[in-house]
């Protein structure tokens, strides 16, 4: 009696499998955050409270320094960039709880190159997050700022680039986190520094040195301001008032355009996508 062996074939691995791991990851995380009501609410709670709490209460300080201009307008791009850093990093922290949970494993065994799952991660973060911050878009009017078509499609642009970038970042970090909750602590203590020190909410202006400093060498700084330059060229807002609550980034004495923050911003996205999958290969 003789048996034949069965031969089994291994597919090859190939530039086309890796974009349909990347569209199917991408997939994945959408389901995952549209089926999450819970997320979906809690992800927009703390900027509007920020915005409609928080600034109101700031903007009855400020109220007479700062003629013509409601201070929630002001605080109104960096409550888009906290919408996006909050839900990209949460997306990001979904590599952890796939891990704990076993999916990565199935996901591994794949044919695909683990960069793709990195890719397909940070592209669906980014859209996630980009989706939130939609809605803090549609209360623009609430705040005082125009529905302009090229205002709302630059925010829109600059917001995916923010979210991708700190998707890019979170993936980077989960890489070899083994639980939620070592995660959940690091993000944390990366999030509240960025968010503080980017110019979300308080001015650039006439910062101490130490202060100004440490908002210069902060990533998040270079995607807050050139939302809020968007926003307040599309305001009729008196000139003292503009440079004291838009002056820009400066580099000792120089005023970074909008183009080269926006540049810093997609280069430091892909280094940490680079970086991320590395770390991504060596912790599996």
């Amino acid at each position: 009696m003789t048996t034949e062996a069965i031969g089994v074939r291994v597919p090859v691995r190939g530039a086309g499998h890796d974009l349909r791991a990347v569209k199917i990851v991408l997939h994945r995380e959408m389901l995952r955050f549209v089926n999450d009501r819970t997320r979906m609410l809690s992800m927009l709670m703390q900027p509007v409270l920020w915005l409609f709490v928080m600034g109101t209460g700031l903007g009855s300080l400020v109220q007479g320094s700062i003629p013509g201009v409601d201070f929630r307008t002001f605080m109104y791009p960096g409550m888009i960039s906290m919408t996006v850093i909050m839900t990209g990093m949460f997306s990001a922290g979904s590599i952890v709880w796939d891990r704990e949970f076993g999916f990565l494993r199935e996901m591994l065994v794949a044919p695909v190159s683990r960069g793709a799952i990195v890719v397909g991660k940070c592209l669906g973060g980014a859209i996630v997050a980009t989706g939130q911050g939609v809605v803090i878009l549609a209360m623009a009017g609430l705040v005082g700022v125009p529905y302009s078509p090229s205002l709302m499609v630059t925010l829109l642009a600059e917001m995916f680039l923010a979210a991708f970038t700190i998707t890019a970042f979170g993936v980077m970090l989960a890489a070899r986190m083994k639980n939620m909750q070592s995660f959940f602590g690091l993000m944390q203590m990366a999030i509240m520094p960025m968010m503080f020190l980017s110019g979300a909410m308080f001015p650039l202006a006439n910062l101490p040195s130490w202060l100004h400093a440490l908002t210069v060498v902060n990533p998040m700084t270079y995607a807050v301001d050139p939302m809020r330059q968007a926003v307040f060229s599309h305001l009729d807002v008196p000139a003292p008032v503009n440079a004291m609550l838009n002056p820009g980034v400066q580099w000792f004495g120089f005023h970074v355009p909008v183009a080269l923050e926006l540049g810093v911003v997609a280069a430091l996205g892909l280094a940490l996508l680079a970086i991320g999958v590395a770390e991504f290969k060596r912790a599996e």
